[in-house]
């Protein structure tokens, strides 16, 4: 029998041997001898992930088992579902750098939203969308329900008509997440459209406010979902971007350990994908010793910063590592000669 052929992994192996492309080599090894020990993976997803279509790795990686829970942006989520339903609508704009500010003012009289080098159609996503999200608040205002922002996205992606998709469902990171009912947390979920969206609908007196939990609840939700994520071997945080996103949930170790006064595993595993340079004053940018000051990682935690574009980087490492989940034997062998 022909051995299997790994192309990616093989190739992050042989060619990535110093700078960022070195961490990056080395953050995909020890995320694999992580999954191996029997650890999880817990990721943080800032910027415009979704509009840049990470799904088409990110999602397969959620049904292989390679990630096991996620920090997201308000954006992030919902413009993971307007994939899904207005793909086809979207435009693609790559003389993005040579706009003028004309050039962008009749996008917007074109209805679209550009985000970087591509644009969210309001019609056929943010109205869309809106047709269904609206009357399950109002729903849920009468019945005087209280759910995680999330679930109402989660229950929606699951119950959307099928012949509503113009993306395609199998690279719909949401959807795939969805179905495993990952563990999510929605930090400043009120920053995004449909927080605008909701907030218009609670200011005209048509619903509640309070059917939405807080991000207080998300956290206090999260002490018990990172004990469970912790056990055994542990679990991860890899990160893409800075902000809000990523600070929330790593917060939970030692506000476990310093607010609960419980004791707590600290984060097994991390690693961020940032093109922030570290400087004085960056968030993004600080280099992870500085969570150590913190309690939020020790001085065991294996820890990668890769100073790129996630939008190369990430579906570079994903590609990688499901090659290495469908011929773990073949991976290994390729892994042990690495030098």
């Amino acid at each position: 029998m022909t051995p299997p052929t790994l192309p990616i992994l093989e190739f992050i192996l042989k060619n990535y041997k110093n700078f960022n492309a070195r961490a990056t080599r080395d953050a995909l090894v020890a995320y694999v001898r992580h999954i191996e020990s029997g650890g999880k993976m817990f990721w943080a997803l800032a910027g415009a992930m979704s509009s840049a279509q990470l799904g088409i790795t990110l999602a397969p990686a959620i049904r292989a088992g390679l990630i096991h829970g996620f920090s997201v942006t308000g954006a992030n989520l919902e413009e993971s579902l307007f994939r899904l339903v207005a793909h086809a609508s979207y435009k693609d704009f790559p003389d993005y750098r040579y706009f003028t500010k004309e050039d962008d003012t009749k996008i917007l009289e074109d209805r679209m939203r550009r985000v970087t080098d591509t644009s969210i159609p309001e019609d056929e996503a943010f109205r869309a969308v809106e047709k269904y999200l609206v009357p399950m608040w109002k729903n849920a205002s009468t019945a005087g329900e209280r759910r995680f922002w999330h679930e109402y996205f989660y229950d929606l992606i699951q119950r959307l008509d099928p012949a509503l998709h113009e993306g395609d469902p199998d690279a719909c990171w949401l959807l795939a997440a969805a179905r495993k009912n990952l563990p999510i947390v929605v930090p400043g979920y009120e920053d995004s459209t449909f927080g605008n969206i909701f907030a218009s609908h609670v200011k005209f007196g048509e619903c509640s406010a309070s059917i939405v939990k807080s991000g207080i609840e998300y956290m206090a939700a999260f002490y018990d979902q990172y004990r469970e994520l912790s056990a055994g071997s542990g679990v991860g945080f890899f990160q893409i971007g800075g902000g809000i996103a990523g600070d929330f949930p790593i917060c939970v170790v030692p506000s476990i350990k310093y607010d609960l006064e419980q004791p707590v595993k600290p984060w097994a595993y991390f690693c961020q994908i940032s093109d922030s340079t570290t400087s004085y004053g960056s968030y993004s940018g600080a280099t992870p010793n500085e969570k150590i000051t913190w309690d939020k990682l020790t001085k065991e935690t294996p820890m990668f910063v890769i100073e790129s574009d996630a939008t190369i980087v990430a579906p570079l490492l994903l590609s990688a590592l499901l090659e290495y989940k469908q011929h773990p034997e073949a991976a290994n062998a390729l892994l042990s000669k690495l030098s």
